[in-house]
């Protein structure tokens, strides 16, 4: 068993502690917030210790591996800590806001074996999987492109969007990372457009966007297209297509069941899809740990790494310099 402890017992380390508690390989060890009471909170939920501060973690031998749920401006922080002290971390997106943070971090850990994975939890969606599986098979010719939609069920509130750090580098990063992934090659070039569109004065006062297109081209000539909202009534809209030269794969949503009602009134009536992540990807939340577990236990790279979470962000800023110069851009002017 994989002795794992979490920092952070927000909204999303509940989640995590659920999943490591339930997670046939691991043990959870410690949990640590900066707020006491979500601590004792998680701590008690599973009746684990309830450390006094990171360093207690990171510095505890008994301690295999680390999980990172906190606040994004800590994260990169947090990375250095755990390769200084050895500890092989799985860390939420993003690495930080900022891409000049981000490559100091990448400087600062550079050469170090530690195993870094970063938390982009929709490359292990059993969906996705398949369809990337049956892509690269060949089985049904050449990819062209890939249509990516990601539509969150309802607009966050207005303290969530100030600290969010902006659509792009929020929301729109984990189909970056989708679209890097899916592609099985870089973009490029990057074209997009944003608006606010759900609340127009929020928008203005935050100087945010909540919906947005982006387009990508790779080297080869391969296509992604990317569109996001911050608000879909009918639920958390999450599918990716794949065009190839012979048919076409689609990894759908996903209901609580299968059922479809069919009446004078109404045909195919069914379960609206799973409101949030947390439903949504609770089988991807788990092979994620899974995933880190390997890196641990038999030394196999942490995948996604350091590196796709820097490349996520890159991807991030070029469609934020695309929006705001209205024009083409080219990654290498990022990176």
């Amino acid at each position: 068993m994989v002795a794992l402890a979490l920092l952070g017992c927000g909204r999303i380390g509940q989640m995590h502690a659920d999943n490591i508690i339930a997670h046939p390989r691991v043990t959870l060890h410690s949990v640590y917030d900066s707020d006491p009471a979500a601590a004792l909170r998680v701590g008690a939920k599973h009746g684990v210790n309830i450390a006094d501060s990171a360093d207690a973690i990171f510095s505890d031998p008994q301690i295999d591996g680390v999980l990172v749920a906190t606040a994004t401006g800590t994260h990169a922080d947090y990375i250095e800590t755990a390769v200084a002290a050895g500890k092989p971390i799985l860390c939420e997106k993003p690495i930080d806001l900022d891409l000049g943070r981000v490559n100091r971090c990448a400087e600062t850990i550079a050469g170090s074996a530690v195993p870094v994975q970063i938390g982009f939890n929709r490359r292990f969606d059993p969906g996705h999987q398949r369809a990337r599986r049956t892509v690269q098979s060949g089985a049904i010719g050449e990819l062209h492109q890939v249509i990516i939609t990601s539509r969150d069920p309802e607009l966050p509130g207005r303290h969530y969007l100030k600290a969010a750090g902006g659509l792009m580098r929020d929301m729109t990063i984990h189909d970056f990372d989708l679209a890097r992934y899916m592609l099985d090659d870089e973009p490029i070039e990057v074209f997009a457009v944003a608006s606010a569109m759900i609340d127009r004065e929020l928008g203005a006062e935050l100087d945010e966007v909540d919906t947005a297109m982006i387009v990508m081209r790779t080297a080869s000539g391969k296509q992604c297209h990317i569109n996001n909202s911050r608000t879909a009534v009918y639920g958390y809209d999450q599918r990716i297509e794949f065009l190839c030269a012979n048919g076409m794969v689609i990894s759908g949503n996903r209901r609580p069941d299968a059922v479809e009602v069919h009446t004078t009134e109404q045909t195919g009536a069914a379960s609206p899809y799973y409101y949030f992540f947390i439903e949504r990807y609770n089988q991807s939340f788990m092979a994620e740990v899974s995933s880190f577990v390997d890196c641990i236990d038999h030394g196999i790279p942490p995948d996604p790494d350091f590196e796709a979470g820097r490349k996520a962000l890159i991807l991030a800023e070029a469609a934020y310099k695309s929006v705001a110069e209205r024009r083409l851009v080219r990654v290498a002017e990022i990176a």
